[in-house]
């Protein structure tokens, strides 16, 4: 499998707290926001709704510090945030197939957060804890 077509990125999750953290950054880092969605903007908010008390919550957003990407978000109101899984990987894969085997080799020996599925986003878009604690979102771009 080769890496060099992977892109991974810091990925801040908050509790109800990322359209704040995003102020700070671009106050304190000369963040530039390059993308915003709230759960409740998910085109696909019909067949997959979205979860109770989100809807005013950022799901992504994409920031440029200084040539680097950076990714905040919120979990949902249902979720939280704990030790371990504040900050995230995000690895963005070519292709499904190549997120899947990726998706499925950061498995073993782990835990599924959010099982490898399409969504809204992405065709292949899953979460998994791997054996040593570290969160991985794993997605590919949609094209």
């Amino acid at each position: 499998m080769s890496m060099t077509s992977l892109e991974l990125n810091p990925f801040i999750m908050l509790d109800g707290q990322a359209e704040e953290a995003i102020a700070f950054y671009e106050k304190a880092l000369g963040a530039q926001v390059l993308f915003k969605q709230k759960f409740g903007e998910a085109p696909d908010r019909d067949r997959n709704p979205v979860p109770e008390g989100s809807a005013d919550r950022l799901a992504h957003s994409v920031l440029n510090v200084g040539g680097a990407t950076l990714f905040v978000a919120d979990f949902a109101a249902s979720q939280s945030g704990r030790e371990g899984n504040r900050v995230q990987i995000c690895i963005t894969a070519p292709d499904a197939d190549h997120t899947r085997r990726i998706y499925e080799a950061l498995l073993e020996e782990g835990q599924a957060n959010f099982p490898l599925q399409p969504v809204h986003f992405s065709p292949a878009y899953g979460v998994v804890t791997d054996k040593f604690g570290v969160v991985f979102q794993v997605f590919t771009k949609r094209a």
